[in-house]
């Protein structure tokens, strides 16, 4: 298994050599690497000290560059007139896989097309769709909304009392049930659409639900993502019809009455938006959350810091973003010839944007394997950067500021009783699985005594 392999020791590699060792190459491609994480890192951070631009040549895969280090992944993010988002799959999938996707949209590399598989003109001008409702102060008058919303999240461990699975009991409903709110669809159907977002995320990996043939099979496993979408397709068509019918002041009816140069947006681009905006727009936030809380419990003198001190608390957002990571990695293509940390790169060539190993980068962050909520104003990258930043960044930050302040009202303590599992997930990953003992405050305890 690639996650059990002696990495080699890339101090006896010629300082001019671009190519990655096949070992190390392994791990990059490798789902189960990054639900294990530590000889992912550490090969990483061998990667960062001596290649950090390095080429991987490795079978199933067309050859790509993996970015390593946070100076070059922020270079290569500005730069979106060189590097694009939309003309190659803007994350790493098999070549099968590949073959297969442009197979079922007949000829595309996208099975669905959002502002994040766009470039200019067509990006800025889908992103101009709902960007008034994400900003600061858009974001800020949904306050007692979301604070509403976790607090009834925080009951369910009020509930439970000491013990639960912190992920999948407290952490997922929340950052969804604030989405759909957003977008305008009734909280009833939570269930429906976070089961629908979990078969889309599902981990690579035969012990998360994911069935044998779906893991070994790249083009199988590009069907059942076709297969999933239609289900998307399904639900969202009516309330698009809805919202057409009869507008309402929502996201949902942004996008059902947008237009495009004049033109009401097509069916495929709306669905592919309202998807997107659902499933991105939870599954990130939630695992934060949840590496949050895991990184509080492995490094109890953090959460003392962050009960003694609430100013603390946007630092604990910012490293429970930055430790987490929970979007790995995002793929550009070169358009024309230029350079990336020394290297040439020609036109047609794909990078992969390692923001695992950004996140991680010694040069920018003190200790970057620990957990640490007051490391001040140092930027990871894990929002991604440039044209590109993440739509919801201010949604995600104010929705987990409002969560730990919420969290924090509410425990006295918090330990891990169990081991917690990661996502087997190249692409988008984060917590699965993290078991939790706490203590209730007094207060918490006697409000749920009295129910």
């Amino acid at each position: 298994m690639a996650g059990v392999h002696k990495l080699p020791d890339m101090r006896n590699v010629a300082p001019g050599t671009s190519q990655i060792p096949e070992s190390i190459s392994n791990l990059i491609v490798s789902p189960q690497a990054y639900a294990r994480q530590k000889n992912l890192l550490s090969a990483f951070r061998q990667l960062r000290e001596t290649n950090p631009v390095g080429r991987v040549d490795i079978r199933d895969f067309d050859p790509f560059w993996a970015v390593t280090r946070h100076a070059d992944i922020l270079a290569v993010s500005r730069r979106h007139d060189v590097f694009h988002n939309g003309d190659r799959a803007t994350a790493l999938v098999p070549r099968a896989t590949d073959e297969k996707i442009r197979a079922l949209t007949r000829g595309s590399p996208h099975l669905i097309r959002t502002p994040v598989h766009m470039d200019a003109p067509d990006h800025p001008a889908y992103r101009a769709l709902t960007q008034a409702w994400f900003t600061r102060q858009s974001i800020h008058s949904m306050e007692q909304r979301i604070r509403g919303l976790a607090r009834r999240c925080l009951d369910r461990m009020v509930a439970l009392e000491s013990q639960c699975e912190f992920v999948n009991d407290v952490a997922r409903p929340f950052p969804l049930k604030v989405m759909l709110s957003i977008l305008g669809i009734s909280e009833e159907d939570t269930e429906q659409v976070l089961g629908l977002t979990e078969t889309f995320f599902r981990s690579q990996d035969d012990n998360d639900g994911m069935p044998t043939d779906l893991v070994r099979d790249p083009a199988r496993h590009a069907e059942h993502l076709f297969e999933v979408l239609s289900a998307f397709r399904a639900y969202f068509k009516p309330l698009i019809k809805a919202r057409i019918a009869a507008p309402r002041d929502d996201v949902l009816t942004a996008i059902a009455h947008a237009e495009i140069d004049g033109q009401p947006i097509r069916p495929f681009e709306a669905i592919s938006y309202l998807l997107i905006l659902a499933t991105a727009g939870h599954h990130t936030t939630s695992s934060s959350i949840a590496g949050g809380v895991w990184g509080l419990c492995q490094y109890p003198h953090e959460f003392r810091k962050a009960v003694s001190d609430r100013g603390l608390i946007p630092g604990l957002v910012e490293e429970a973003v930055r430790w987490t990571t929970p979007v790995q990695h995002f793929m550009r293509t070169a358009v024309r010839d230029t350079e990336v940390g020394g290297r040439r790169i020609v036109a047609g060539d794909w990078l992969m944007l390692c923001y695992l190993s950004g996140t991680r980068d010694e040069a920018v962050f003190d200790e970057p394997d620990r957990f640490r909520i007051d490391r001040g104003s140092a930027s990871h990258v894990s929002f991604g950067h440039g044209v590109h930043v993440c739509l919801g960044q201010h949604l995600a930050r104010f929705e987990m500021r409002i969560f730990f302040e919420e969290m924090l009202s509410v425990i006295d303590e918090i330990e891990l009783c169990g081991e917690p599992r990661r996502c087997a997930s190249v692409f988008v990953g984060g917590p699965t699985h993290v078991p939790v003992r706490y203590k209730l405050k007094r207060q918490s305890a006697a409000r749920h005594d009295v129910r």
